[in-house]
């Protein structure tokens, strides 16, 4: 199969997935197998959400959304051009994936795929419902993927790479038990915002979509504030005030309160607005409903302090302060070609 004709599959799955982006989830009849695939999917949803309850429709929306934008054909294209895809012998690629946000595997799933590989899915369980039924319906739409993608809910065999994602615990199980494979490993990062205090309300409400979208529970979410000393933070908590609904939803209420209650307890300073705290830590990870910041004196070296602690971070959000930062609410978007880790998955595929 040519690889054109991969992509040209991949193109109408994102014009599927369009479909469920907006607010009003609309029907379109000029969508390929529809009469097959959408009521099923939006039974989906429905059960994404009932069976894990981060994943509120709201969420999944805009991981779809965001799948949609990306699987395009100039997308696909301006992505692949970069490489010689030739791939005459086909592997088979194991895919351990997290299950934090909806879909967050998907980019592997689609790499392994497009550079001409079969793909064994091992799903988190916190994630099982949506990435089968889009596989089905990529199956239809092109035949070809018959037979080269298997989900597995048992021990992975059979197979001559493997990508992993998990906590950092996992990671060190997965580098032993995989030592025999080419692998990419993937385990715990967090990505920092950078601010000087000269922000726009317009940067400081683009921040707050970083923090907050999917509850903060991505690697890409912003967990850590980087503020120069003597930072006043009203202007901050005003522009992230719109989220304040948030709190409604009951998992997120609960940590937020649960770790309020920790932070009293402990007698720590925190400065909280009702549906959000922010703590001054040195840790990266911060829990849910809480940011994390540390002062800065010197731009220099925080910028030296960032690159030696770059195993740890994922993204970098700011406003000319680095050369490969994130702009203000863009790190839910990523382009294809914004790779996890800064671990390029396609050369790492193609090389097998």
């Amino acid at each position: 199969m040519q690889l054109q004709e991969r992509i040209n599959a991949f193109v109408k799955l994102g014009e599927f997935l369009g479909q469920f982006s907006n607010e009003v989830i609309e029907k379109n009849e000029n969508i390929e197998h529809n009469d097959l695939f959408f009521d099923g999917f939006k039974h989906q949803l429905k059960l994404a959400e009932e069976h894990n309850g981060w994943f509120t429709v709201e969420n999944i929306k805009f991981a779809l959304s965001s799948w949609a934008e990306a699987l395009t054909a100039k997308n696909l294209n301006t992505w692949l051009n970069a490489y010689s895809i030739n791939t005459k012998t086909q592997k088979q690629v194991a895919i351990i994936m997290a299950g934090n946000i909806p879909l967050v595997g998907f980019h592997d799933f689609l790499s392994v795929l497009i550079t001409g590989h079969s793909v064994l899915v091992k799903q988190s369980s916190n994630d099982k419902h949506l990435l089968p039924y889009l596989a089905k319906y990529l199956e239809y739409i092109e035949p070809y993927f018959k037979n080269r993608i298997t989900f597995t809910e048992g021990k992975l065999e059979n197979f001559d790479a493997v990508i992993a994602t998990g906590s950092n615990n996992t990671a060190r199980y997965f580098e032993y038990y995989f030592k025999g494979k080419p692998s990419i490993i993937r385990n715990n990062r967090n990505s920092v915002a950078v601010l000087t205090g000269n922000e726009t309300h317009e940067e400081l409400k683009n921040l707050s979509e970083d923090i907050f979208r999917y509850y903060g529970l991505g690697c890409r979410n912003v967990s850590k504030l980087f503020v120069p000393k003597n930072y006043n933070f009203d202007a901050f908590f005003e522009a992230i005030y719109h989220w304040h609904p948030i709190v409604d939803k009951a998992k997120y209420a609960n940590n937020y309160d649960y770790n309020k209650a920790v932070y009293l307890m402990s007698e720590f300073d925190m400065l909280e607005n009702g549906f959000f705290m922010i703590k001054e830590d040195e840790s990266y990870a911060s829990p849910i409903a809480t940011l994390f910041y540390e002062y800065y004196d010197d731009a220099k070296q925080l910028k030296e302090k960032l690159e030696l602690d770059n195993d740890k971070i994922q993204c970098i959000v700011s406003n000319g302060f680095t050369e490969n930062e994130i702009a203000f609410g863009a790190t839910q978007k990523p382009q294809l070609w914004d790779y996890a880790d800064s671990v390029d998955s396609v050369e790492f595929l193609l090389a097998i």
